[in-house]
């Protein structure tokens, strides 16, 4: 998956980013109860995993995460 450079909310700066794989699109519509999600980007940033949208950088209200993989 190509990386976007986005301005991560968390980081407070342009950070790489990355469509969500499936795993963790499945993980986001049960923690959101969204139907779709693939309008959000993970950031790469080491430890911050934050989520945002192409256009929102602050989609939820707190922050949301990616977990980290088992």
């Amino acid at each position: 998956m190509p990386a976007d450079t986005m301005y991560c909310y968390t980081c407070e700066s342009d950070e790489e980013h990355r469509r969500l794989n499936a795993t963790e699109k499945v993980w986001l519509k049960n923690r959101t109860g969204r139907k779709t999600v693939e309008e959000f980007f993970m950031c790469k940033a080491p430890g911050c995993r934050n989520l945002r949208t192409g256009f929102n950088k602050r989609p939820f209200e707190p922050v949301i995460r990616v977990p980290l993989p088992d």
